[in-house]
């Protein structure tokens, strides 16, 4: 395999602009060194970033290549110092995940390869480096990087209440099932709940072994096959990760945990759609911070806009921008609710998103029959939150959607 070919194998056939990965070199000796550099100038998609003379044996925040997210490829010198070079291993691999750790060394016993490999490496090179079997190791990187760029990455919206029963995981249920269903998207709902969520019993899905808490246990061996075996699955379509029963011992769980299983889980959807309990909980926050979109859902009632207000206050003090949060009133009635639509955005400071209609029976009958996109024929509450979902998840124009629900826009969505 010649540069030009694996250049174009790294990189799916052409280059991108300017991209190149990274290397640095810990600890060669002066010829491996020099041979390496050698390599680097006749390599067109490699550059060589560092050269680091000490292993790291403690943190060192100097150094700008430990920064995330760090370096493509690290290429240690086992032979100097061995344990050295072992224990900054498993420093890369625990700060930088996403950098590739090639051991190199004259010492070819399978015994310090297999050690090599526990402590992270995932390329042993044997000294003088065979420069075809450098540059393939190198060449599966630029695989691994070019794969991971091309991976589609779902949407992922959480979905907040303004107080408990403002009707968060009836609306969730509803744009998952209609996503899922009439917009042909895969989709994943996971309700966050610690306890007592209901997104289960919405979708009729009462039944169920696991549930997501015990998925984000198992993060660090998350895969695709792992995953399916914890989902629900609705008639629809829709996907779910339920939440715990209420008999469920006293959760242990680390947040960053939550947002780990939530990225991967990204990775296999369209869209994942997060129904949070009530509250700025650690989880919900995780979540949150994760998210593209943010719903906080309310009704037309004066405490539950008051902490709307709240609510908003304290997402743009941390930092997340106000185009990425929108308000749903929900259970509203034009005709007959004490606040009007423009003093509700004047008390919130804010445009309503979307109006869901007051179907209180309608929604109880959705309930009971566990299927949110079966109703849609003689649901008001089902029409509405269909726009949306057409809006976000189909080629379905609005025109056509019009047609389809005899319902406006921008007689829903804020106009």
């Amino acid at each position: 395999m010649n540069t030009n070919e694996s250049e174009k194998t790294a990189f799916g056939g052409s280059t991108p602009s300017g991209e190149r990965l990274s290397l640095v070199t810990i600890c060669l000796d002066s010829q491996a060194a020099g041979e390496l550099r050698q390599f680097v100038h006749a390599t067109h998609f490699l550059r060589l970033q560092a050269e680091a003379s000490i292993y790291l044996i403690e943190d060192d925040p100097t150094l700008p290549w430990m920064q995330p997210p760090g370096p493509d490829i690290c290429l240690i010198d086992f032979d100097q110092d061995r344990p050295s070079a072992i224990a900054t291993a498993e420093r890369i691999q625990e700060q930088l995940p996403n950098t590739a750790i090639f051991a190199i060394s004259s010492n070819s016993q399978p015994s310090l390869i297999i050690e090599a490999m526990r402590c992270g490496c995932s390329e042993y090179v044997v000294k003088p480096a065979d420069r075809e079997q450098l540059l393939e190791a190198v060449v599966r990187v630029g695989g691994r990087k070019r794969e991971k760029r091309e991976q589609v990455i779902g949407q992922l919206l959480c979905f907040l209440g303004a107080k408990g029963g403002a009707g968060v995981t009836t609306v969730t249920t509803h744009l998952a099932a209609l996503l899922a269903k009439s917009c042909s998207r895969k989709t994943l709902l996971v309700d966050l709940h610690s306890t007592c969520g209901e997104s289960a019993l919405f979708l009729g899905l009462v039944k169920h072994q696991y549930h997501f808490y015990e998925l984000v246990e198992n993060v660090e061996r998350l895969d695709s096959e792992l995953l399916q075996s914890f989902v629900l699955h609705h008639p629809s379509g829709l996907d779910l990760l339920a939440a715990p029963n209420f008999s469920e011992p006293e959760l242990h769980i680390k947040t960053e945990s939550i947002g780990r299983t939530i990225d991967f889980i990204r990775s296999q959807y369209e869209f994942v759609l997060v129904d949070c309990a009530p509250g700025l909980t650690d989880q919900n926050i995780e979540a949150i911070r994760h998210s593209d979109h943010l719903y906080l859902v309310t009704v037309a009632e004066v405490p539950a806009l008051r902490n709307v207000a709240r609510l908003l206050d304290y997402f743009t003090r941390h930092d997340l921008a106000q185009h990425r949060v929108d308000v749903i009133v929900n259970r509203y009635n034009a005709k007959n609710s004490v606040i009007a639509e423009g003093e509700i955005e004047k008390a919130i400071r804010k445009k309503v998103f979307l109006k869901v209609p007051n179907q209180y029976k309608k929604v109880i009958q959705t309930i009971n029959a566990g299927d949110p996109a079966a109703q849609l024929g003689d649901s008001e509450v089902a029409g509405s939150i269909l726009l949306w979902a057409q809006a976000i998840g189909s080629k379905t124009s609005p025109e056509a959607a019009k047609k389809k629900t005899g319902k406006s826009f921008l007689g829903l969505f804020g106009g």
